[in-house]
């Protein structure tokens, strides 16, 4: 059986005209071999037969000769009688024997190969019709073989030259075959390849028929190519104008956004500036109630500009993965520090799960992720609770956010994390708390994409949703890494007395709010709106401040950057020892790349007290490190 399949696959690679050659040439050779076979065996036999004759004439001679001295047994006339039988053609050996078998006579020839020769045996028959004897010719079969190798040389010569006149035949056959198939082949891959094809007719009546049905086919096909391209010459214009409309669009979304997320920072930062300005020292119950509803308004708004600032930061590539070995507990940890009040509050569980496996990925970014998801979870579960747990799943590791909140349906599911969209609730109790912008998901599967990994979600209308995110894991290790992010270990309660923080902002409202709050704090505020004012304090003070805060942007195009770099090349300017802090409220992808690159850390505005504080805290901590305080 492999033998045949060896035989066909060697057969199929053959080419057509070489099959039809071979097609030819193995059929005649086979007829003629067969023919000569049954000639050459008919001629051999005759042969013998002859010489089978032949024998039987000179043994007839030899007995007929031998009848009177076989009666005398006249030995020597014997032996003269069976040599003259040697001397005819072909006889290698004459034998006289007694009627009981006793030779009495033998003549061979010199030259007689033994068990190789014709025998004949015939009686000697007496004047009274007794048998007194026998003889024995035996006959040389030389001259069959002569002719049998004779015949072979012919029967080879005879078959070559058959074999080269059906060879000639059967290639001018194939010739005449192949090569219009040939050519229509290739015309085949010049129509493959896109260009004009054709072929002219010739050959035979069945070729020329298609040939002519290809030149038919080739011409509607180039037709219809070309009917073709023109129409997605039409389309990719179209669509390159389609695009160009889109990225206009864009463009204009982004600079709209910018514009207005820049805009509306500034009141919001000074609102929540002399928001806790107003709750410092209040104890009247009714106005620390309305100042909580105002905070809370602006708690809503800064989530809404936090969305938005999260997607500009990865619009303008700014966010690259910082990529550590942490234990996830100590994210766990801190997830259910910062919702477990937002969820007693709801009357909600805020379960976390405690867990010692270590993963490798950027704690901010995962940070992010985790709470944007439990963020989510609590603002749409009514009752029940949110769980926060982890896996191990092979050489990774699986979080788990669940909640019992009101679900997705199925429809909806595959476009949760596109921007801006948002599913309707089936009712007013559906979701808690002010509703988002819808990029909450979307800033989800942004991050997961900078971390190389995925999202997954399953959802139950009115049952609740899971959200499982897969990280690497990595090996334990002690002493832990302190995540980058991780300022809450800082005491907030430590005050700022005889701090002295210059800060510089062109709109006098948010100056006004931080010199309230600041001042509250104990610190001692030094306030400029220009790059002229804080230098023109440079010029007088007695000492440097603890602190500079200033915001990015300032009046007539100024820039709190190059401010700050004025200030450390004064001559009685800031040095090594002085905390840097920018607060600005600017989410333009250009802006947010320059803001990465100066190396100073950024506060985007609103920018609570709170974190205020911290960052303060932080940086005269950092500045106090590097020069050994």
């Amino acid at each position: 059986m492999n033998w045949n399949f060896r035989v066909i696959r060697g057969l199929a690679r053959l080419t057509f005209a070489q099959q039809l050659i071979l097609l030819a040439m193995v059929p005649a050779a086979l007829a003629t071999l067969a023919a000569i076979a049954v000639l050459t065996r008919q001629h051999l036999g005759n042969l013998t037969e002859l010489m089978r004759a032949n024998a039987q004439t000179v043994a007839l001679q030899v007995a007929t000769v031998a009848q009177a001295p076989l009666a005398r047994m006249d030995r020597r006339a014997l032996a003269r009688t069976a040599q003259s039988g040697t001397y005819q053609p072909n006889v290698q050996q004459v034998q006289i024997w007694t009627e009981d078998g006793e030779i009495v006579a033998n003549s061979e020839t010199l030259d007689r190969a033994r068990g190789e020769g014709l025998q004949v045996v015939v009686p000697i028959v007496g004047d009274d019709g007794r048998h007194n004897g026998k003889v024995m010719v035996e006959m040389s079969l030389a001259a069959v073989q002569n002719a049998r190798r004779s015949v072979w040389f012919n029967v080879g010569l005879v078959l070559a030259i058959s074999l080269v006149g059906v060879g000639l035949a059967g290639w001018w056959a194939a010739r005449r075959i192949s090569e219009p198939i040939r050519a229509l082949g290739k015309a085949v891959d010049r129509l493959g390849a896109g260009e004009d094809a054709s072929v002219s007719i010739e050959g035979t009546a069945e070729v020329r028929h298609l040939q002519h049905g290809f030149n038919q086919a080739a011409r509607a096909l180039a037709e219809s190519h070309r009917l073709l391209q023109s129409r997605i010459n039409e389309a990719t214009a179209e669509l390159a104008r389609k695009n160009q409309q889109l990225e206009v669009a864009s463009q204009a979304k982004t600079r709209l956004l910018a514009a207005a997320s820049h805009d509306l920072r500034q009141p919001l930062h000074a609102l929540t500036l002399f928001s806790d300005g107003l709750a410092n020292g209040e104890s009247d119950p009714v106005k620390l109630q309305r100042i909580g509803h105002i905070r809370e308004c602006v708690d809503s708004l800064d989530r809404l500009f936090s969305e938005l600032l999260n997607l500009s930061q990865l619009d303008a590539g700014v966010l690259q993965p910082q990529w550590i070995d942490f234990p996830l507990d100590r994210l766990f940890e801190e997830i259910s520090r910062n919702f477990r009040p937002v969820a007693e509050q709801q009357g909600l569980r805020l379960v976390v799960r405690k867990t010692d496996v270590w993963v490798r990925c950027d704690y901010v970014m995962l940070s992010r992720i985790l709470n944007n998801l439990v963020s989510n979870s609590l603002r749409h579960t009514i009752e029940g609770g949110v769980l926060i747990g982890a896996r191990r799943r092979g050489r990774g590791v699986r979080i788990d956010v669940v909640d019992t909140g009101v679900g997705i349906a199925a429809h909806h599911q595959a476009r949760v994390f596109e921007e801006f969209y948002q599913v309707e609730p089936a009712s007013r109790q559906a979701s808690r708390g002010a509703r988002g912008m819808g990029l909450g998901l979307a800033t989800v599967q942004r991050l997961a994409e900078l971390l190389n990994t995925r999202v997954e979600l399953s959802s139950k209308l009115n049952k609740g949703t899971c959200v499982r995110v897969l990280v690497r894991s990595a090996p334990a290790a002690l002493p832990a890494p302190v995540a980058p992010a991780a300022i809450a270990a800082i005491d907030e309660e430590e005050g700022l007395a005889n701090v002295r923080i210059l800060v510089i902002d062109d709109e006098r409202t948010i100056l006004e709010g931080l010199t309230v709050v600041l001042t509250n704090w104990g610190a001692e505020v030094l306030p400029a709106q220009t790059r002229a004012e804080a230098l023109a304090m440079a010029d007088s003070w007695e000492r440097p401040p603890d602190v500079v805060i200033s915001d990015l942007l300032l009046q007539g195009g100024d820039n709190g950057l190059d401010v700050i770099a004025a200030l450390e090349r004064h001559p009685r300017g800031i040095g090594a020892g002085t905390a840097r802090l920018l607060v600005t409220g600017e989410t333009k992808p250009d802006r947010l790349r320059e803001v990465a690159s100066a190396g100073i850390t950024v506060l985007y505005k609103p920018v609570s007290p709170r974190v205020l504080r911290q960052a303060i805290q932080a940086q005269r901590a950092a500045a106090a490190q590097m020069t050994g305080a």
